[in-house]
């Protein structure tokens, strides 16, 4: 390996450290492609600007960014798609010229996942979704307690980047599942709706009821009720990032089907209905659209962000509440503590009868990482509280009357 290419793997080490894969996945193409040139300097400014160098769990936006920014004169602008294909040959080819830090990530791009511990009596099973719509493949867990009585669903819809596995190990919802018998979906985005995996939640076509990757989630959702003993009272949705975003989507298009909603890191339905509105709602740069958007009663949803989130702005975490504020009428309380290491701010507004309608915590400290998550999946941090804990725990609380027929 020559000292350019050596530079090039210390620089992308470093920069996968950071958690700045965007900037890495450059420094590996101009490495490929045998460019010595480096990338013109990034303009100073304020957040929006900043969020271009952060990592990209949204990064059709990050691509949308590159199309309309000036050709840099060193070296040739490449698509996305054709960045990942070389970065899945490169890793594919030359696993041994990857850096240790370097390699985690990019195994992802070559198809692997951390193993999903399944104890005995278990199952972690593939299963595959098709309608008018499109076809994903899910992953289904179900534990090994079995009994006549009908079990919760949680569907678990990852990040960008990510996929079933690694969200599942990440976000350690099964072995919770395991201890309260419930039974866990995880979606698997495709590549050729999405080159970084993402769900399209910015998308006007996936954002409505029977359209899009909503039908599709909802058609997996209900395959599930149907093939297991599943309480139809008694199913949820929750993600992470762009995942975090189209739970909230199936929450206000399917309220009849989800009873409560898990959005971790993510952005507030109608928050951005193209690539260049969801760089801005990530930004935080359009908080003042309007309020309550589609947001309908009886959707019950518990949010978590990071107050030192540099990819999705802290403020999509309040905007989501300020939807709730303008929806429900109720007490609002907040309280202060710590879990994890973590300090954390907590707002609930309950209605009449005291069931909160909506939780937000708000992390200090957390970046842009599942809170209380395994170091063994992406987009993690192992500090501040348990959200999967806390999200299981504000699900089955849910004394919701069986859902509605129409």
């Amino acid at each position: 390996m020559n000292e350019f290419f050596s530079a090039a793997m210390r620089k992308a080490t470093q920069l996968t450290r950071e958690h700045n894969l965007l900037e890495a996945t450059k420094v590996i193409q101009r490495a490929l492609s045998g460019q010595t040139a480096p990338e013109s300097p990034a303009r100073e400014g304020g957040p929006l600007l900043e969020l271009q160098a952060e990592p990209a769990p949204n990064p059709e936006v990050h691509q949308q960014a590159a199309e309309n920014a000036e050709p840099n004169v060193a070296r040739k602008k490449r698509p996305l798609g054709e960045v990942l294909e070389n970065l899945r040959k490169f890793a594919h080819d030359f696993p041994q010229k990857l850096p240790n830090n370097l390699a985690a990530p990019l195994a992802k791009l070559r198809g692997r996942a951390p193993s999903v511990p399944v104890p005995d009596g278990a199952s972690w099973l593939m299963r595959s979704f098709a309608c008018e719509a499109g076809t994903r493949d899910y992953k289904l867990y179900i534990p090994s307690r079995k009994g006549e009585e009908k079990r919760p669903l949680i569907v678990m819809l990852h990040g960008c980047t990510q996929n079933a596995d690694d969200f599942a190990v990440g976000a350690g919802m099964n072995r919770l599942a395991e201890e309260q018998g419930c039974v866990v979906a995880y979606p698997n985005q495709v590549i050729k709706a999405n080159h970084m995996n993402c769900w399209n939640w910015f998308d006007p076509k996936d954002q409505s009821r029977d359209r899009g990757e909503p039908r599709i989630i909802a058609g997996i959702t209900r395959a599930v009720i149907a093939e297991l003993n599943i309480d139809p009272g008694r199913v949820y949705v929750a993600g992470i990032s762009a995942g975090a975003a189209m739970a909230e989507v199936m929450g206000v298009t399917y309220p009849e089907l989800y009873a409560a909603t898990g959005v971790h890191s993510g952005v507030a339905y109608g928050a951005a209905t193209d690539a260049a509105s969801a760089f801005a709602a990530m930004s935080g740069a359009n908080q003042g659209r309007a309020r309550g958007k589609g947001r309908k009663a009886g959707v019950r949803t518990i949010i978590f962000h990071g107050t030192s989130d540099r990819v999705v702005h802290p403020s999509n975490g309040e905007a989501i509440l300020d939807d709730f504020r303008a929806s429900h009428a109720g007490a609002e309380t907040q309280s202060d503590g710590v879990a994890g290491g973590r300090a954390f701010k907590r707002t609930v507004i309950a209605d009449s009868s005291g069931v909160p309608q909506v939780e937000r915590w708000a992390v200090e400290g957390l970046g842009h990482a599942w809170s209380g998550g395994s170091p063994e999946g992406t987009y993690t941090d192992p500090q501040g509280p348990d959200a999967s804990r806390e999200m299981l725990r504000f699900f089955l609380n849910d004394e919701r009357p069986a859902p509605r027929t129409s």
